[in-house]
């Protein structure tokens, strides 16, 4: 089992809660990491770099006067480069590639991730995060308490609208529903934090499944 620290609100450790490595695959998978990462970053492209070539452009493709004895220099169609309204020579053309995970490898990826961070110590659970209000410095002071100030993903078990404005304005910090969250967020920032039903949410995947198919329907 493992150990991951357990804060309160004002970032003072309470107690530890435990996570069989079972649950998150029992070993860290880089190269199932490595393209997770991949195709979620293939998948953020716009892919709108576009030029147009001589097949693009209009105009027809009949030559526009017989080869000799006009005194022209030879010509080819309207839409050779070398006219005015051709298309380019070497026209830009990024062909989109399609890297399509299925949803256990992406889940599996993300536990790998998870798995590593918690061995190194880099994975919080914080019990009782609610606000009436937005409380940037409040939130930002929890952050530097328990050593996640450089920058974190905090993954909630629901959206919460107080907490979600009090941290959005803070840098190197994301907040995403566990649900969102990809072995990309996690590998992205220094620390990882859960709330604690969101980490029970990790600890017990059929939970995860469950609020997914209520999504859908």
């Amino acid at each position: 089992m493992l150990a991951v620290p357990v804060y309160n609100m004002k970032g003072d450790k309470v107690g530890e809660t435990q996570i069989d490595p079972a649950v998150l695959g029992d070993k860290v998978r880089p190269l199932l990491i490595k393209q997770a990462i991949v195709a979620y970053l293939e998948h953020k492209r716009q892919y709108s770099a576009r030029t147009k070539g001589r097949a693009d452009v209009d105009g027809s493709t009949r030559k526009l006067y017989r080869q000799k004895g006009t005194g022209n220099a030879r010509a080819g169609m309207a839409r050779t480069p070398i006219r005015r309204g051709g298309g380019r020579a070497f026209a830009t053309r990024i062909p989109r590639r399609s890297l399509v995970l299925p949803k256990k490898m992406r889940r599996l990826a993300r536990d790998s991730a998870l798995l590593a961070k918690i061995r190194a110590d880099r994975v919080m659970v914080v019990d009782g995060l609610q606000y009436d209000q937005p409380k940037t410095k409040t939130l930002s002071a929890m952050f530097s308490a328990m050593g996640a100030g450089k920058g974190c993903v905090l993954a909630m078990h629901e959206a919460d609208r107080n907490v979600f404005l009090s941290g959005r304005n803070l840098p190197n910090t994301d907040l995403k529903l566990v649900s969102d969250v990809n072995a990309y967020d996690v590998l992205r920032r220094d620390c990882v934090v859960f709330t604690k039903q969101a980490f029970d949410v990790v600890c017990n995947p059929s939970q995860e499944v469950a609020t997914d198919s209520s999504e859908k329907n």
